[in-house]
């Protein structure tokens, strides 16, 4: 998530009269009552819908390529590469350009257009380069339209309550996750092979997501980024904002924590290997495979809250570890030569847990243990940093799962993760016991 450094004054006009000074990050004012702005349930109900153009596919893609097109692992491991990093090329030069121009939504409704347009492409696409070239016009159009739109959340919510704000947000998003692959399992079922089906269902929900940003969500301004330079800072923060910098990489804290999920990152295979080695393992029938990304996302949604307060409560470094056993239960249990629905239920319930105690947790360790006054550009080094060794685990298991087969290549990723969350250990050994108050 790309948070803004601008000014921000969203939710001044709800402060009671009276009332002190808003409080500082970190804290609650429980005596201003919450209020939902309209323009937050309006990106919730965008993200959803294009959420569910998104997954839906994603649900198929595997299989589509693999089976379908008959295309190898090596060539899938390229395309999930692609899926799992290209918005990350992205990310920051669009949340940069949103605060240069001070109109965030006009660049998330171009990130949210690319991405629409791609799906298009789906209804055409017969081999490899199309399918990455599709692939990767999409995921940019994700590394777009993030930054812009978490700022319009931003501006518009109660600073008191910005956190609940997201939760809304995310909670009508992972709906969306949730949704689409059921819909793309309910197209299968009725329709064997009805991969184009899919394709369509996917772009009508992509064109409901654009039109709903364009023509209800309003064009609110942002504190450009000039603005915000001129009040707060010195010359050249807008050209730090531009790129991540060797230099967080030497801060106190922060270093230590980008090395940890980079190395932990480039051993994070994608889910649709992992649900293509249980495919593999049980040989269930095709159009069972969209309900694994669909028990994935509902796991996700059961334990993000829990995990969220345990890592407040016992300290953010055990849990994001915690996260990455569990990751690496998975890969064991994918590996077993049987299988049947117990262990597949297992490997599903292990990935939701892993992202529950991963994906916010991250976010929260990385603002943790940034310099003050660097916030947003620590939080965007580190998903970028994660989201590009990820792309090489791809890429890379594709590869092995070609050279000794799936099983011998979910074992050797297993024992590289186990010795990566050793070393973890040993990289961040002051961060252990940091909480929330921190």
């Amino acid at each position: 998530m790309y948070i803004s450094l601008s000014d921000r004054s969203g939710g001044k006009r709800d402060k009671p009269k009276g009332a002190g000074p808003a409080p500082v990050d970190g804290m609650s004012a429980v005596d201003v009552p919450f209020r939902l702005s309209p323009v937050i349930l309006w990106l919730g109900i965008v993200s959803m819908v294009t959420d569910v153009s998104s997954e839906s596919v994603a649900a198929v893609l595997p299989l589509y390529i693999t089976g379908f097109l008959g295309l190898g692992t090596i060539a899938f491991g390229f395309i999930d590469a692609i899926n799992q990093g290209a918005s990350a090329i992205v990310r920051i030069a669009a949340g940069w350009a949103a605060d240069r121009t001070g109109h965030p939504k006009r660049v998330a409704l171009a990130g949210y257009g690319l991405s629409m347009l791609a799906r298009i492409g789906f209804l055409f696409a017969g081999g490899f380069w199309t399918i990455a070239a599709i692939v990767t016009g999409d995921r940019i159009g994700k590394g777009i339209r993030t930054a812009p739109r978490d700022a319009l959340i931003t501006v518009s919510a109660q600073p008191e309550h910005l956190a609940r704000s997201f939760g809304v947000h995310r909670m009508l998003d992972n709906i969306g996750a949730a949704a689409g692959p059921m819909i793309a399992f309910l197209v299968l079922l009725m329709i064997p092979n009805g991969f184009s089906t899919v394709f369509v269902v996917s772009l009508a929900f992509a064109v409901i997501g654009v039109a709903v940003l364009a023509l209800v969500v309003p064009d609110l301004k942002a504190p450009g980024l000039r603005d915000a330079q001129s009040a707060k800072t010195g010359p050249g923060t807008e050209r730090r904002l531009f790129a991540l910098s060797w230099g967080h990489f030497k801060e106190p804290g922060l270093g230590r924590l980008l090395i940890a999920a980079g190395l932990l990152g480039i051993l994070t295979i994608g889910d649709a290997f992992i649900y293509l080695v249980l495919q593999a393992r049980d040989s269930f029938a095709v159009q069972w495979f969209p309900l694994l990304f669909v028990g994935t996302n509902v796991v996700f949604l059961a334990f993000a809250i829990p995990l969220g307060r345990l890592a407040d409560r016992v300290g953010r470094v055990p849990v994001f570890i915690g996260g990455h056993v569990a990751l690496l239960a998975c890969y064991f249990l994918a590996a077993l030569p049987w299988g049947g629905l117990w262990s597949t239920a297992g490997c599903l319930i292990l990935l939701g847990a892993f992202y529950a105690a991963t994906d916010g947790v991250l976010a929260a360790l990385a603002a943790q243990l940034t310099p003050h006054g660097k916030l947003a550009m620590g939080i965007a080094s580190a998903q970028t940093v994660v989201a590009l060794s990820r792309m090489a685990a791809s890429a890379g298991f594709g590869v092995l799962w070609f050279a000794v087969g799936a099983t011998t290549a979910m074992v050797i990723a297993g024992a590289l993760l186990a010795c990566a969350v050793v070393a973890v250990l040993f990289i961040l050994p002051g961060a252990k016991g940091a909480k929330a108050s921190a």
